[in-house]
């Protein structure tokens, strides 16, 4: 008998497949109306649960499911995820850390190129058949100081780029200073009020949580300044929404490049009508067939192992 496995997200063509001949039964519920309208005979066999950190799994989704053994979280975040709850339960959790590292930080360096050329707004002019009348004389990245808020394994990759390709030098904010190699000389901040301060670019690449909710708020925008820029690809709760959009009404920043929005898919009507100094992509930073490829492998893996009494391979404590 195959074992029940309830998607939050849509798989990509060819997966759904895999995981049927993997031993796995797929219903999907991407929508929340679909989660909360799961009926009684689907919840009472549904043994594993595949999400992702921005939706998670609540304490009260985890009760309706009372076969359930087993959470993996297709990418590194699991912020909703109720580990409570799932410890009361003996539940395993797992998550895909490592996985789309590469495709984040590519995509975090288009954003940041797209953002000081300007491109989405140029091209939209140059569409319109203004070719001659822009005056914009949009700045150049290279040798600009990067602020990155989480040097972790992304934050690294983000800043190994922006070195190597722009010549940029290099800030951090993490709650303690990281042992870095000797070649690189990247420079500790206390927080992130005095690392905005210090950078033209600040990059928010820190996990979500209750613990970095509004980390970058209106203080730290202001010392961000106006000719920094803001760049979020980790969660849209560690950006104050109001006090963003305030900053670039005001032109207190020069700009912003947004993967992730608070409280997204819905994003800001006022965010919406800020054209020329606001960039918005749908959270699709760690996604890229590379990635996706990795990030399936490891929640198959991870299942196969766990329903076959074998360790996981990145249980979240």
């Amino acid at each position: 008998m195959k074992i029940a496995l309830l998607s939050h997200v849509e798989l990509e063509a060819g997966y759904p497949e895999k995981f049927a001949q993997a031993g796995f039964d797929i219903v999907f519920a991407t929508t929340p109306a679909q989660r909360a309208e799961l009926d009684a005979n689907t919840a009472a066999r549904v043994k594993a649960v595949l999400t992702i950190g921005v939706i998670g799994l609540s304490a009260a989704e985890i009760a309706a499911l009372p076969a359930l053994e087993m959470i993996c979280a297709q990418g590194v975040g699991y912020e909703r995820i109720d580990l409570d709850a799932a410890k009361q339960r003996n539940i395993t959790v797992t998550n895909g850390p490592g996985t789309n590292n590469v495709s984040v930080a590519d995509h975090t360096l288009a954003l940041m190129l797209a953002i000081t050329r300007n491109i989405a707004w140029l091209d939209t002019r140059t569409r319109q058949g203004e070719w001659t009348r822009s005056r914009l004389v949009p700045p150049a990245m290279t040798g600009k100081k990067l602020g990155i808020i989480g040097l972790g394994n992304i934050g690294g990759l983000i800043a190994e780029r922006c070195v190597g390709g722009f010549s940029m030098q290099v800030g951090y904010f993490n709650r303690r200073p990281l042992e870095l190699s000797e070649h690189r000389d990247w420079r500790y901040f206390p927080d992130a009020l005095s690392l905005a301060e210090w950078a033209d670019y600040l990059v928010v690449a820190t996990p979500g949580g209750k613990e970095t909710l509004k980390l970058v708020d209106a203080a730290v925008l202001k010392a961000l300044g106006p000719k920094g820029y803001l760049i979020n690809i980790s969660r849209g709760s560690n950006v104050d929404n109001q006090a963003l959009i305030h900053s670039l009404q005001q032109r207190e920043i020069a700009g912003a490049a947004l993967d992730v929005v608070d409280g997204e898919p819905q994003v800001p009507a006022e965010m919406i009508a800020l054209t020329d100094n606001l960039i918005l992509t749908p959270h699709l930073a760690g996604r890229s067939p590379e990635s996706i490829a990795n990030m399936m492998h490891l929640v198959l893996e991870n299942l196969q192992a766990y329903f076959n009494q074998q360790p996981v391979l990145t249980p979240v404590a």
